[in-house]
C-alpha cells in the first residue's frame, strides 16, 4: 500500500472519531434506557423490551458514506490525490468500517446479554436477522459486514449522482427508482419477492447482497474519475 493510500484512509479515519463517539453515546444512552425499561414492564405485567442495534449502525453508515463524496472527495482532490487511489481508499474504509461496526455490535450484544442475564433481567431481547438463520455471533458479523457494505455502496453512488449531476440528476434517479419501487407495489411482486426472501433467508442472499453492493461501488468508479471540485447544484 502506497503513502498516498495510507495517508487518505488515516484521514478518513481521524475525521470519522467524532461522529463515532456521538453515535455511540447516543446508542448506548438509549440502550440502558430500554434495558431499565425492559425490566421495569416485565417487572409490572410480564411483558418484554425489543432493541435492535444493528438499524441505527446501518442508517449511521448509509449517511457516513452519503456525506463522504462531498466532505473526502473534493479534499483529496485538492491534496492532490488520484481518483485511482481515492476509489480504492474509500473502498477500503468502508470495509473496514463495516468489520468495526459489525464486531463491536455483536460483542456488545453478548455482553449485554451477558449481564442482563446475570443479574436477573429476563424481559429484554435484541432484534436481529440472524434470528431467522443461526443466531450465532459470527453469523450476525457476517450478515452485518455485507449488508453495511452493500447500504455503504449503493449510499455512496447515490451521493456521487448528486454531486456529479447536481439535484436534477440525483432527483431523476431518485424518481426513477420511486417510480420503480410504486409499480411493483402496485403488481404484487415487490411484496411477493419480500415475502420469498423472508421464507428462505439464508447466508447465501447476504453473500449476493454482497455482490451487489461491490458491483455498484465498481460501477461509481465511472463517475468518480470525472468528478472535479466544482459541485453541481
Amino acid at each position: 500500500m502506497n503513502n498516498q493510500l495510507k495517508g487518505l484512509i488515516y484521514f478518513y479515519m481521524v475525521d470519522i472519531r467524532h461522529s463515532l463517539k456521538v453515535f455511540w453515546i447516543i446508542l448506548l444512552s438509549i440502550l440502558m434506557v430500554s434495558i431499565a425499561f425492559g425490566y421495569y414492564i416485565k417487572a409490572i405485567d410480564g411483558g418484554m423490551m425489543t432493541f435492535s442495534l444493528t438499524g441505527p449502525i446501518y442508517i449511521y453508515c448509509s449517511i457516513v458514506a452519503f456525506i463522504s463524496v462531498r466532505e473526502y472527495i473534493p479534499f483529496a482532490i485538492k491534496m492532490g490525490a488520484t481518483r485511482k487511489n481515492i476509489f480504492i481508499s474509500i473502498g477500503i474504509f468502508f470495509l473496514l468500517l463495516s468489520a468495526v461496526k459489525a464486531i463491536v455490535a455483536s460483542l456488545l450484544q453478548e455482553l449485554v446479554l451477558f449481564l442482563i442475564t446475570g443479574i436477573g433481567i429476563d424481559g429484554f431481547y435484541f432484534l436481529h436477522l440472524a434470528h431467522f438463520i443461526d443466531d450465532t455471533w459470527y453469523i450476525r458479523i457476517g450478515m452485518d459486514i455485507m449488508t453495511i457494505f452493500f447500504a455503504m455502496s449503493f449510499m455512496f453512488m447515490l451521493g456521487l449522482i448528486f454531486y456529479r449531476y447536481g439535484f436534477f440528476g440525483g432527483g431523476i434517479t431518485l424518481g426513477i427508482v420511486g417510480v420503480m419501487f410504486l409499480f411493483g407495489i402496485a403488481t404484487g411482486w415487490i411484496v411477493d419477492f419480500i415475502a420469498e426472501i423472508i421464507s428462505h433467508l439464508d447466508m447465501l442472499f447476504f453473500i449476493q447482497l454482497f455482490a451487489v453492493g461491490i458491483f455498484f461501488y465498481f460501477l461509481s468508479f465511472f463517475i468518480l474519475k470525472r468528478m472535479t471540485i466544482v459541485k453541481m447544484r
